[in-house]
């Protein structure tokens, strides 16, 4: 106690007016420990105590009354009076800090208190403090972002830096500088066939069906397959038609290099052979096939025979799923001519119009029956040539069949 008598820090409550301050009464049975004291004046300054300035470091201690032991025995008073080190927070800012809520019920006990100045705990010794400059001033109700790399420019994200020089230094691939270059190039053909070179190949029956018009019956189909990779392809095509028990009426065959100049699209050239009873032909084939957008499903192209006629045909399909095995399929395809054609009875112009429609269903995705309808109709020159051989300009014929792709 050799500084018992030095000035002590204010106590908490100092300069607080505790005068209207509801006391908790005494429990039941116990008297108030606080009766008859007068604490009007609680809050207020008190003076000084009469040892005030007084050196008490030598002053002897009362000893404890008989029987009791002594309350202060084995406490270290001697820097009792003393400037205290300062409390945990002292350095923090904690002005715009939230504060926990008063329980329900009860009143805030910090409630009129400013603690704008309240100090806050300094970083242990040989450490460094984690909030250093941090401005916390308005922490309270704020979320804080994911102290994460993003390419989104968002305010309170944190900034992206470029790569450091070294990361662009070097050979593009470090592996040429320890495997061998025949070892390397082996590697990367291996790599490019297996992911992106690979051969595949498929066979796709769109149509294979029976038809009826005008009570003759006949068939048809339409079909095409390919075999390569994504750019580069073998492609394939045939269709045709004729009557039960009749000759053929016309029949087609196309042999043609197919390459992907877009991810959607096919430019494709090659060669068509035609077979017709009133003559042959051989054609130069160019042309493109993909899908466009919306889903239509498109072919068109243009041929130059043996004989120098210029012909072409476009086509378009689209699939309107009704369900997820039920398809409804409209086509449409047109046919035109440089020139006309007597031999073929085909005439300048547009020569036919075909648009139809058909309704399948998936038994597999591989395998779908469906039935419909289509409407033929010829124009100009080429109306003429078929009504001059006794065949009909207009015609609408129901068809049943098959679709399937392996």
């Amino acid at each position: 106690m050799s500084t018992m008598g030095r000035a002590q820090p204010a106590p908490a409550t100092a300069g607080h007016d505790m005068s209207m301050m509801p006391m908790a009464p005494a429990p039941a049975g116990q008297t108030d420990p606080h009766a008859s004291h007068d604490m009007s004046t609680m809050g207020q300054a008190q003076p000084a105590p009469p040892t005030a300035g007084h050196d008490m470091s030598t002053m002897p201690m009362a000893p404890a009354p008989a029987g009791q032991a002594e309350p202060h025995a084995g406490h270290d008073m001697s820097t009792m009076g003393q400037a205290h080190p300062a409390p945990a927070k002292a350095g923090h800012d904690m002005s715009m800090m939230p504060m926990a809520p008063a329980p329900a019920g009860q009143t805030d006990p910090h409630a009129g208190h400013d603690m704008s100045t309240m100090p806050m705990a300094s970083a242990p010794a040989g450490q460094t403090d984690p909030h250093a400059g941090h401005d916390m001033a308005g922490m309270a109700g704020m979320a804080m972002p994911p102290d994460v790399p993003t390419g989104a420019d968002n305010p309170g994200r944190p900034p992206q830096t470029p790569p450091p020089a070294g990361a662009l230094d070097g050979p593009p691939h470090v592996a040429d500088q320890i495997f061998s270059a025949g070892d390397m190039a082996a590697a990367r053909r291996v790599l490019l066939a297996e992911n992106g070179d690979i051969r595949v190949g498929a066979v796709m029956i769109d149509q294979l069906e029976a038809t009826s018009v005008d009570g003759e019956e006949g068939y048809a189909w339409d079909a095409q397959g390919w075999y390569g990779g994504d750019i580069h392809r073998f492609w394939w095509k045939s269709e045709g038609e004729g009557e039960f028990g009749g000759e053929l009426e016309e029949a087609e065959l196309q042999a043609l290099y197919s390459r992907a100049f877009t991810p959607y699209f096919d430019f494709q050239t090659g060669l068509r052979q035609t077979y017709r009873p009133e003559g042959d032909r051989t054609d130069l084939v160019v042309g493109v096939q993909g899908l466009a957008p919306y889903w239509f499903e498109v072919d068109a192209a243009a041929f130059l025979s043996n004989k120098g006629e210029l012909t072409a045909r476009a086509e378009a399909e689209y699939d309107q799923r009704i369900t997820q095995k039920l398809i409804l399929q409209p086509r449409a395809e047109v046919s035109l001519s440089a020139e006309d054609i007597p031999e073929l009875g085909i005439g300048s112009g547009l020569s036919t119009l075909q648009v139809g429609a058909r309704l399948r269903y998936e038994i597999h995705r591989e395998f779908a029956p469906y039935v419909g309808v289509e409407w033929t109709r010829s124009f100009g020159d080429t109306r003429d040539f078929a009504e001059a051989r006794g065949r009909s300009a207009e015609d609408t014929r129901v068809v049943v069949g098959i679709r399937a792709w392996f």
